[in-house]
């Protein structure tokens, strides 16, 4: 006897077209970038696990378990803003610029001061740091801003608005105190108006009063009676301009800093010699100087792979810069390249005593979620405009 058996049915046109989309989206995705930034967030966990290991005794995994979980969840973001069109962005450019100044006001009124400085919201057992993913949302909203003046981008007075909205978030950031976040806010700025082809006259104005500014800030004012900065941040840059003037005071951290990276020599001292590491010689080493802690657990050899791999991201990330369909891709792909460049170069640089301490933190191995979280979500963006950068090529 045959038995007639119910008969699976047949995927759908629609089903076919889905499936189809979602592999012929995933194969236009940078997949070089992604496994370099995989490598480089593996290499960071283990680099946090090793600098950390005796910085909370009786918990040697507690600053580990908390980078994973931000790496977790920048993951998410990294996946979600993968997905979403830049056109989104340039579209509601207001929008992510109004949230954004609206969460660093937020943090002058809601947040507790820590060490001096309001940066961190509470969020749950979470601490977000507005200002990490302003860096991103600011090239999104200066970009859209730009590109919708397309016309009018080489009048001075589209620039000066430009340069405006930038100032908002930059003096809000300045004034938690975060020097450092500050000049990122700026860098991406002057990125952003050079790729949206800003004339080099209005350029050279711009670079000529940021010079003059930074003048009056440093010594004209000061020598007036005026402190802008607070007294620790004068510190660090007078004790850049003179390193040797006091090792043991204001320049205590970069000397420290120097001798770690000196100290790990060709492969490193190892987490249990590394003394200045273990025994907190060298102050702040999960943060502003993880590059020092890691070059004197790991020595030259590790810190090399580490600034190969950061080059192999720029280098990708200017890539996808080229392939963008459209000007506003093309603009925040660029802005979001220099400011991981810039961030890079300040961190090391300061670590070697060639740039001033500011507190930039070194993408993906500063122990710190929120920047984590900022970074991946920029790499997603880099995706998303890669993705239909190349799917707008395919089609031509």
């Amino acid at each position: 006897m045959i038995v007639d058996t119910p008969r699976r049915p047949l995927p759908s046109r629609a089903q076919h077209v889905g499936f189809g989309a979602v592999g012929g989206f995933a194969r236009r995705l940078d997949w070089v970038l992604l496994a370099t930034v995989g490598a480089l967030v593996a290499y960071g966990l283990w680099a946090v696990d090793g600098i950390t290991r005796f910085d909370i005794p009786g918990s040697p995994d507690y600053y580990f378990d908390r980078q994973v979980v931000a790496v977790v969840l920048g993951t998410v973001g990294l996946v979600c803003a993968t997905l979403i069109p830049t056109g989104v962005y340039r579209r509601h450019w207001r929008l992510v610029y109004g949230a954004m100044v609206a969460m660093m006001v937020a943090v002058v009124v809601v947040a507790d001061a820590v060490r001096g400085s309001k940066r961190w919201i509470e969020v749950g057992p979470f601490q977000l740091q507005p200002s990490e993913l302003g860096k991103v949302a600011l090239v999104l909203a200066i970009a859209g801003f730009l590109v919708e003046r397309q016309g009018r981008v080489r009048q001075l007075r589209t620039v000066l608005v430009a340069v405006g909205l930038g100032m908002v978030p930059a003096v809000l950031v300045f004034l938690q105190p975060d020097l450092g976040t500050a000049l990122v806010y700026g860098a991406a700025v002057g990125a952003v108006l050079f790729l949206a082809g800003v004339r080099w006259l209005h350029l050279a104005v711009l670079t000529l009063v940021v010079g003059c500014v930074a003048a009056g800030v440093l010594w004209f004012l000061p020598s007036a009676g005026v402190e802008v900065l607070k007294p620790y941040q004068t510190a660090r840059l007078t004790g850049f301009v003179d390193p040797a003037s006091d090792p043991g005071g204001l320049t205590y951290n970069v000397t420290q800093s120097i001798t770690a990276i000196g100290a790990g020599g060709l492969d490193g001292r190892g987490v249990r010699e590394a003394s200045q590491t273990r025994l907190d010689y060298l102050p702040e080493h999960a943060t502003d100087f993880v590059f020092a802690s890691f070059a004197e657990q790991r020595g030259f050899f590790g810190a090399s792979i580490l600034l190969l791999l950061y080059l192999l991201v720029v280098w990708r990330a200017l890539r996808v810069a080229t392939v963008a369909s459209d000007l506003y891709g093309a603009i925040v792909a660029g802005g979001i390249v220099f400011a991981f460049l810039f961030q890079i170069f300040v961190n090391v640089g300061m670590t070697m005593g060639i740039a001033p301490v500011t507190g930039i933190p070194l993408p993906f191995f500063t122990v710190g979620g929120s920047s984590m979280v900022s970074n991946l979500v920029a790499i997603g963006i880099l995706q998303s405009i890669h993705a239909r950068g190349a799917h707008a090529g395919g089609r031509r």
